[in-house]
């Protein structure tokens, strides 16, 4: 019996010494009475060096004032004095001075409630807190990359359509703060017309798995804005429904896109058809107009007959007019190429405004040109041509005077601006998109074919123009033509 007990007892101080955790056993009084190897690699003391010593100057040293020591020191009296196990986890550097994190079991040891001694046991985290951290910096990474791609937003709701996740650009995309829409219903980020698909969107999701359409959703302003939205189940570890997960792709861009396309084919067609219709009638308007001008010309005719003939000659020119900006929309025109300074067309421009019949009321005119701006390849007619359509179009939004801004510089390293600026009536959203369109006016004698004869030559030279407006505050054309 008591070679059994002798060969249990080894047995037990193999276990102690070959254990993979750091271990002490510390008497009534705080002073270490056994420890194991792993102590010893710990804080790099022989054995003999460790026992009988308080366990605090042993791992932390005699003098220091580390406040983890003394927070350790607290966790272990609260211990010893109560009699109850506790954990205390901290990072602690060993004896080659690197940096460890270790927790702790602290185990007072008692018979008949009297506190015999305690076991402290050290378990070694490090490389699995370093795993954790390396896990949260990628999740950061990750959370960081999705929060910078602003076509994207991605939200999820319970069962119920409640927002319970709202991230990933959402912010961004809706204007709308996570705590001003998380735990509403998603119904909040759809158009009214289309609030009620959100039930049919669900119904299609749970009967096909996925749910993929072009719609407008609504950010925080009442503004409307086209997405891809896809939508599918968000699941569970187990496989079970636990609501929907819906990723939104901003397409504004792209729409914009396919709207100028589709618009500039839409102008080429009414680009051939002008052309052809003008040659057409220019034809027979000579024949007219020529003849009208022999029976103006001829002896005999009384003072009815002459104004009858009159009326038809300046309809007849009037016609011819308009063929004349058919066939420059249709840019079916010799044009002689030269470089020209845009300052200089500007400034030949301006003067020839006073011969148009504009509004009376006094108009300012601000110029703002860039002195080192690069010159463009174009036609000097059509380039003055451009500028008056817009400087007399600028006048008569200001029938009550204002201000014409005119801003020249060089962008991008490769475009002349120009901006031409009013503070008129400006231009109501419903019309912005059909003010490039030939026939399309907002005014009782327009032909509406001048802006559409601006935005042709601009973009026939490689050139872009567009506008920006707000009612009763003013309109602002841009247009960029490439370096010469």
């Amino acid at each position: 019996m008591k070679f059994f007990t002798k060969e249990a007892e080894n047995l037990c101080n193999k276990l102690i010494d070959n254990a993979n955790a750091f271990m002490f056993y510390l008497d009534n009084k705080g002073i270490i009475s056994m420890c194991n190897k792993k102590a010893e690699n710990l804080t790099g003391l022989a054995r003999k060096d460790i026992l009988g010593r308080n366990w605090a100057d042993v791992l932390y040293g005699i003098n220091s004032t580390d406040i983890k020591k003394q927070m350790f020191i607290s966790v272990m009296e609260d211990s010893v004095t109560y009699q109850r196990n506790n954990n205390f986890e901290s990072l602690f550097c060993d004896s080659k001075g690197r940096e460890k994190f270790i927790s702790w079991n602290i185990t007072p040891i008692a018979s008949d409630n009297a506190l015999d001694g305690t076991l402290l046991i050290g378990n070694d985290f490090t490389q699995l807190k370093a795993k954790e951290a390396s896990h949260k910096k990628i999740d950061d990474t990750l959370k960081n990359i999705f929060a910078s791609i602003r076509e994207y937003a991605l939200f999820v709701t319970n069962l119920q359509g409640k927002i319970i996740y709202y991230g990933m650009g959402s912010e961004a995309m809706f204007g709308r703060l996570k705590k001003e829409i998380i735990f509403q219903d998603a119904a909040a980020l759809f158009t009214e017309d289309r609030k009620s698909d959100l039930s049919f969107i669900i119904e299609q999701v749970n009967q096909y798995n996925r749910y993929e359409a072009e719609l407008e959703l609504l950010k925080k302003d009442g503004s409307k804005f086209p997405v891809t939205l896809t939508v599918s189940r968000f699941l569970d570890a187990e496989g079970k429904a636990k609501g929907y997960i819906f990723i939104a792709k901003d397409i504004t861009e792209r729409k914009k896109l396919e709207y100028q396309i589709f618009q500039a084919e839409k102008l080429a067609a009414i680009g051939q058809l002008a052309a052809g219709m003008a040659h057409e009638i220019n034809n027979p308007i000579f024949v007219i107009s020529g003849r009208a001008e022999m029976l103006l010309e001829s002896d005999g005719l009384n003072q009815k007959a002459r104004s009858d003939i009159e009326i038809i000659n300046a309809q007849a020119d009037r016609i011819r007019k308009l063929v004349d900006s058919l066939l420059k929309f249709s840019r079916h025109n010799s044009k002689q190429l030269q470089e020209s300074n845009i300052n200089d067309v500007i400034d030949g421009v301006l003067p020839l405004i006073a011969y148009h019949k504009l509004p009376s009321h006094e108009v300012k005119i601000e110029k703002n040109l860039a002195l080192d701006l690069k010159p463009v390849k174009a036609d000097l007619n059509q380039l003055q041509e451009v500028f008056l359509n817009l400087f007399i179009n600028a006048f008569q939004a200001m029938p009550n005077g204002g201000k014409l801004s005119i801003t020249t510089k060089n962008i991008a390293g490769k475009f002349v601006q120009i901006q031409v600026s009013d503070t008129g009536v400006g231009i109501d959203d419903k019309h912005l998109k059909d003010i490039f369109m030939p026939f399309f006016s907002t005014k009782k004698e327009g032909t509406g074919l001048g802006l559409p004869i601006c935005y042709n030559i601009v973009k026939d030279y490689g050139g872009d123009m567009f506008v920006e407006t707000q009612l009763n505050k003013g309109t602002t054309f841009t247009i960029r033509l490439p370096f010469a």
